[in-house]
């Protein structure tokens, strides 16, 4: 009888073919169970026993043998600018919820919108095994060399297919709320060049400001350009707008992140939120709510976009067939942060100014 396979840690000591023979089974019978092989008749007997005898020997497949037999690794790797929270981690969340219930493994990679990183990653991943990658907000100037899928990537690639947020719909939304809420003198803010979706929330925006009737002022958009995810980013621009004295009663902003840092920015100038100056978030991440005030919000349902991506690429991995866009729908949520416009907006926002 087959001598049992150690049970020290070394896991060298219990290989395949040493396990099989211990079972009493073909190796290629141990390994259809332990890689979940689709398509094979095994019985559940065998496959318990299987399963058992793994954990008691401490059994680790060899990822490098699995690679040199041109086998998946069961490994994504996820690209994205920062590893803070917001929108990014909120993505990030629904694309490994996703992946861990499917029993794979994935690397995350962030770059801070450096091209020499974005261009390097891809191939870096796949000297590393990966099976495929998920890009969020990433700008690929090309195809990667494995099987992607992005996330807001508002670029259309051969073979790369995308999860998108509606934008249009996104903006009228927006709109048509500070529209009815009496609101003509709104600012726009336009997002960092970095960013993905900085430029086709922009046009959304100015579009259905001008399907909605709304006058578009130059002197009262907003250019982000700070390399930073935190409330910094809006706070300068805000407080140049206030000191120019062009009156205003809205300012719809690029994320929430930024509109909170404009809500303190008016804050400071002894503007009050919403009383005086209106503030629209996008995103609706999970701080969005516990602000004060709360914030009225685009949401983009973030984790759902993320688990959408996973699947989409574990299909692709499967050979399946893909559609090249998925357009997601957004939601207005109403909360705090915006009310109707008032004739006084433009003479207390003069005071703020003048502060």
């Amino acid at each position: 009888m087959q001598k049992p396979p150690s049970t020290n840690s070394d896991a060298r000591q219990a290989n395949l073919k040493m396990l099989a023979e211990y079972l009493g089974l073909s190796p290629s019978t141990v390994s259809f169970v332990l890689n979940n092989t689709p398509g094979r008749s095994i019985p559940e007997s065998t496959r318990a026993r299987v399963k058992a005898a793994a954990e008691k020997f401490n059994y680790r497949p060899s990822m490098i043998a699995r690679t040199l037999q041109g086998k998946r690794m069961q490994t994504i790797g996820i690209l994205l600018p920062e590893l803070g929270e917001g929108y990014h981690s909120q993505v990030l969340s629904g694309v490994g919820d996703l992946l861990m219930r499917k029993d794979y493994f994935y690397f995350t990679v962030h770059h801070r919108h450096r091209k020499e990183l974005i261009d390097a990653y891809p191939s870096l991943l796949r000297s590393r095994g990966v099976d495929g990658i998920v890009a969020i907000d990433t700008h690929l100037g090309e195809p990667p060399p494995l099987p992607t899928v992005t996330v807001a990537g508002h670029t259309t690639l051969p073979g790369v297919s995308n999860v998108l947020l509606d934008e249009e719909l996104a903006a009228k939304l927006s709109i048509a709320h500070l529209r009815d809420l009496g609101h003509q003198k709104i600012a726009f803010m336009h997002g960092q060049p970095f960013s993905s979706d900085a430029d086709t929330r922009w046009f959304a925006s100015l579009n259905a400001a001008r399907e909605a009737g709304i006058a578009i002022h130059e002197e009262l958009m907003i250019y982000l350009s700070k390399d930073s995810h935190s409330p910094e980013i809006s706070y300068p621009g805000i407080r140049k707008l206030i000191k120019s004295g062009h009156p205003f009663t809205a300012v719809l902003c690029f994320n929430d992140v930024s509109a909170m840092g404009t809500i303190r920015a008016l804050h400071e100038a002894g503007l009050r939120v919403p009383e005086d100056v209106s503030v629209l978030g996008f995103d609706d991440i999970q701080s969005a709510a516990y602000q004060v005030p709360s914030l009225t919000t685009i949401r983009q349902p973030l984790q759902a976009i993320g688990s959408t991506a996973a699947q989409l690429l574990l299909k692709k991995l499967a050979g399946e067939s893909i559609p090249d866009f998925i357009l997601v729908e957004p939601e207005l949520v109403v909360r705090e942060s915006t009310a109707p416009a008032r004739s006084l907006a433009g003479k207390a926002k003069s005071r703020g100014g003048s502060a």
